[in-house]
């Protein structure tokens, strides 16, 4: 009983550790500014293709 609440503890402070660290990495990540890039850094302006189904003329509705 004695060795497996040791690994019971052990385990659990391995787990609160990497919780720590993933929320102070996540801390830093969201701490960075965030820009958009540059429109000069695109070729051209993204070309949008939109198709409009008539559904009652496909389903004969």
């Amino acid at each position: 009983m004695k060795r497996s609440k040791l690994i019971a503890i052990i385990t659990g402070a391995i787990s609160v550790i990497l919780a720590i660290a993933y929320l102070i990495l996540v801390q830093l990540l969201d701490y960075r500014d965030m820009k958009p890039a540059p429109i000069s850094q695109f070729g051209q302006a993204p070309a949008i293709i939109s198709v409009f189904w008539q559904v009652d003329k496909i389903y004969k509705l």
